[in-house]
């Protein structure tokens, strides 16, 4: 017998981290996440986002055996900000099974119901903010850092269940034979002419790291694109996600555009660290997970080319090329074999178009599916 479970305690939680390592045990593409991260993020008063909206966790049951999980989410910041009675649904993963997938949904369905939600969107693990996305093209290969990954059956699965799509996301990849240099060859003309308006291009100042976060948040807030429902990450948010990041940055690829001590741009690549996690069973850093994460992090040699943006009222001035010939200098030095620019709305051109013209491959897709209730 199949039953939905929630879950309410810390050995339902472990279960719900821990179902992806065997649903996809012996698949060489999938990536553990690090248990204790997957389980600060999802413990109320540990991620800041709990601090404003609310997340429900459920287990599906088929006698003992779990066979899939779901997390029905209210992002009360998203709705506040579009008027929206809007719903999400995250951390699905199921087995190929059509009525495994319709109990999960109709859950979730149920319980933003509840909460008198009209639609719902997803797959979204709390908000754009984190990971989102289906992958509907380019299963070949592992994931990179902070992107998702799951079994090419997810989609008709959803589709059966009266899910349409909402917006793809795109990912482009670079390697060393097929990247242009025309970003290198212009950057240090551009950054003449940017100069004569006061504006430098320069590194984070890791020594003053808390000072360049509280920065790098108000150009984040108001430099990304609201198409997607992009939602202001509060304070905390930002400085949990920032804190995290900086146990795997290297300060030369946060690339900053300034203006007379004012940051209007910015541009952040990651190490792949999927390269070492892939390698940890199942997310444990403890007793031997540890030591390969010591052993393998400087033997990364693909970076994700994370975030990009430029405030409005300084786009189209040759920002966003020295930010992306910063990368690709840093990216070169390093002999870095691969990059991925991820991930990036199918729609949007400003930000596509120069990734394509400087080599970017369009590799991968994701989508972003939604349903009225």
């Amino acid at each position: 017998m199949r039953i939905i479970k929630p879950v309410t305690d810390k050995k339902d939680l472990k279960a719900f981290i821990d179902f992806p390592h065997t649903l996809y045990a012996g698949d060489p593409n999938y990536v553990p996440e690090l248990f204790i991260a997957q389980r600060d993020l999802l413990t109320p008063g540990k991620h800041p986002f709990f601090q404003h909206s609310t997340i429900a966790l459920f287990l599906l049951l088929d006698g003992s055996e779990i066979i899939g999980r779901i997390a029905a989410i209210e992002n009360t910041r998203h709705n506040q900000v579009y008027e929206s009675t809007d719903g999400f649904f995250g951390f699905f993963d199921c087995i190929n099974d059509e009525d495994a997938a319709r109990l999960l949904i109709q859950k979730v369905h149920q319980w933003l119901e509840a909460r008198k939600l009209t639609r719902v969107l997803g797959p979204v693990n709390f908000s754009t903010n984190e990971v989102c996305g289906l992958l509907i093209e380019g299963f070949d290969g592992p994931p990179v850092a902070m992107m998702p990954y799951n079994a090419p059956y997810y989609l008709p699965l959803l589709e059966k269940m009266g899910y349409v799509k909402n917006v793809d996301l795109r990912a482009y990849r670079y390697t060393v034979e097929n990247y242009s240099d025309r970003s290198l060859k212009l950057m240090d003309r551009i950054k003449e002419r940017l100069l004569r308006n006061n504006i430098t291009i320069r590194h984070i100042n890791m020594k003053k790291f808390a000072e360049e976060r509280d920065a790098l948040r108000e150009v984040y807030n108001k430099a990304w694109d609201k198409n997607l429902g992009f939602v202001p990450m509060s304070d905390a948010e930002f400085e949990y996600t920032a804190n995290d990041l900086k146990l795997i940055l290297d300060p030369k690829f946060c690339i900053m555009a300034e203006q007379e001590g004012k940051i209007v741009g910015f541009a952040l690549a990651i190490p792949d660290i999927n390269q070492v996690l892939i390698k940890i069973k199942r997310g444990r850093l403890f007793p031997t997970g540890l030591i390969k994460l010591l052993a393998n992090k400087k033997k990364i040699n693909g970076i994700r080319i994370m975030l990009l943006g430029v405030v409005d009222g300084y786009r189209k001035m040759g920002i966003e090329a020295c930010l992306y010939g910063e990368i690709i200098r840093h990216f070169l030095e390093k002999k870095m074999k691969y990059a991925e620019a991820s991930w990036t709305l199918e729609h949007n051109d400003m930000v596509n178009r120069p990734i394509e013209d400087i080599g970017g491959k369009l590799y991968r897709k994701y989508r972003i599916l939604e349903k009225n209730l």
